[in-house]
């Protein structure tokens, strides 16, 4: 027996900590990723917003440029080729982000360009031309192979621009020519460098991408899928306007950890309508996640082994003690006169001895059960208020207290007026709680001495002690303060409820009749207040 009862506690207080451990790790580690999921995808959905408005700012930025430029009066008529090749050159001098920048006449001819790229040559069939000739013209990402073969490059991936153009005006408001200018997108890396560097420090393996919208192609990205079509749930939840992060999956089914944004412009330039992602494996923003969980089991399991032999010793010493209560029960019941000793390192222990000494002691308890038994009898199950049966107790009880000090005995009946509306409409468990939350008003509304019943139903019965003189004035006052406080509106479950209270009373004195004859004229005086109108109180006495 004492070998099966060490295994148990051992095996029990090890299962405990196991389980304990299982816990422990599921809602730490849950609530570390949940943690983590929102830190990580704010930051990601963040840099992406970022680097969208540092995009359209600029674009905004150079298209303004260009557009100022074409206001000089070397682009006005007559055309100084000289002074335009100047203006040109020192904007390309200043900005090297202006891959090209040319003036074109209206036929389309280059008339004056940086590094006399296509000079005199006719351009007309290209966009920059065609589109820049009708108003101000942003054009998407693109190759350009004949600008790339003059361009030199630091990098292995091919020459993109960017194409912005603007008509040019005379001061009679005529159109003289186009301003056309080609960005490289070599900017965009210094963008994201500036942006990603610092997030980069702090997460690993994050990616850029930015997507044209025009069939999804990655215009920014890992060199591997540039030119490639991009599709995931954060592009389609940016395209709808949103900024914001997910966790989300690719065709592949790896995770990601995306934060997303949605290029719509900057002032009056519309935007092109790139979506710029940035992500991170989910795998490797959760790692730390995963490492805190894999502790949290391995120290799980070193505490279940440790708390398997303590329980195993402790075992061991509870029963020591168990064999000695267990012999001295032996040796009363072979007839020793031997007293069973109280005193024990273990409290359980201490009272089961203490059981086995007290059998007077037990007998007393189980009489003191049923006087419990007895006094819920005489009390309402759902309110906890005194019953029917209570209220004659204490009936007998006050109509002796009022002889010996020649005062009276007011008897208020009163039920509820809409309580089956609520039954009806809301169901009868809120017109329980409701009939709870009436008895705590009634109880308010008394003093210690007197008694609030609960008969049946919605009807209760309160019981005031008041003088000889001003009893009927007494019990006015108490129950105008009942009925004002049953109005107040009931706050259950988010429903506001509001009931009225109708009133019967009635005065017992010694010289009248006895308490069961008060009681039942004041059950006809509500009758007459329920038949007169809401929240009355009448009062009825013998004839």
């Amino acid at each position: 027996m004492n070998m099966n009862l060490r295994t148990f506690f051992s095996s029990a207080l090890a299962v405990v900590i196991i389980l304990l451990t299982v816990l422990l790790s599921y809602v730490i580690g849950n609530e570390s990723t949940k943690s983590l999921e929102m830190r990580t995808g704010s930051s990601l959905g963040e840099v992406a917003y970022q680097m969208s408005e540092n995009l359209d700012q600029f674009i905004w930025s150079r298209s303004g440029e260009i557009e100022v430029l074409s206001k000089l009066n070397a682009f006005q008529e007559p055309v100084h080729k000289e002074e335009i090749d100047g203006v040109l050159d020192e904007l390309k001098k200043s900005m090297p982000v202006f891959s090209w920048v040319g003036y074109l006449d209206t036929k389309g001819n280059v008339i004056s360009s940086t590094d006399d790229v296509w000079l005199g040559e006719n351009v007309s069939e290209r966009p920059v031309f065609k589109e820049g000739i009708k108003g101000p013209f942003v054009g998407d990402v693109h190759d350009a192979e004949d600008l790339a073969k003059l361009m030199p490059s630091s990098s292995e991936e091919p020459l993109q621009f960017v194409d912005y153009s603007t008509p040019v005006y005379n001061d009679q408001g005529n159109k003289i020519g186009v301003l056309a200018a080609h960005f490289s997108w070599e900017w965009s890396r210094q963008v994201e460098k500036s942006l990603i560097a610092p997030l980069q420090e702090r997460l690993k393996g994050v990616e850029v991408f930015i997507v044209s919208k025009k069939d999804n192609t990655i215009l920014l990205g890992p060199p591997n899928v540039m030119g490639q079509s991009f599709d995931s749930q954060a592009l389609n939840q940016a395209r709808s306007g949103k900024n914001s992060w997910i966790l989300d999956s690719n065709s592949n089914n790896s995770s990601y950890l995306t934060g997303y944004s949605y290029s719509d412009g900057y002032l009056n330039y519309p935007g092109l309508g790139w979506t710029v992602i940035i992500r991170q494996p989910a795998d490797v923003a959760f790692a730390s996640v995963d490492q805190l969980e894999k502790l949290i089991i391995l120290a799980g399991m070193a505490t279940a082994v440790l708390f398997g032999i303590l329980g195993w010793l402790m075992a061991g010493w509870i029963v020591r003690s168990l064999n000695q209560v267990v012999g001295t029960v032996d040796l009363l019941s072979s007839g020793v006169d031997v007293e069973i000793s109280t005193s024990s390192r273990f409290k359980d222990i201490a009272i089961l001895s203490a059981s086995l000494r007290n059998l007077v002691s037990n007998l007393t308890k189980t009489e003191t059960a049923l006087t419990y038994i007895s006094d819920m009898a005489r009390h309402d199950a759902l309110t906890g208020l005194p019953n029917r049966l209570a209220l004659d107790d204490f009936l007998a009880h006050a109509v002796s207290r009022a002889k010996q000090n020649y005062t009276t005995l007011s008897f208020l009946y009163l039920d509820l007026d809409g309580f089956k509306r609520v039954n009806d409409d809301l169901g009868h468990d809120f017109g329980d709680r409701l009939l709870q939350e009436v008895s705590f008003r009634l109880l308010d509304c008394t003093r210690d001495n007197e008694i609030v019943t609960r008969i049946g139903g919605d009807e209760f019965v309160v019981i005031l002690h008041t003088s000889a003189k001003k009893a009927m004035q007494e019990a006015e006052v108490v129950a105008k303060r009942i009925i004002n406080k049953i109005n107040e509106p009931f706050h259950i479950d988010g429903e506001r409820i509001i009931v009225g209270c109708n009133v019967g009373a009635a005065v017992w004195s010694p010289e009248s009749q006895d308490t069961s004859e008060t009681l039942r004229l004041a059950d006809e005086a509500l009758y007459i207040s329920k038949r007169s109108g809401k929240n009355r109180i009448t009062f009825e006495t013998a004839v």
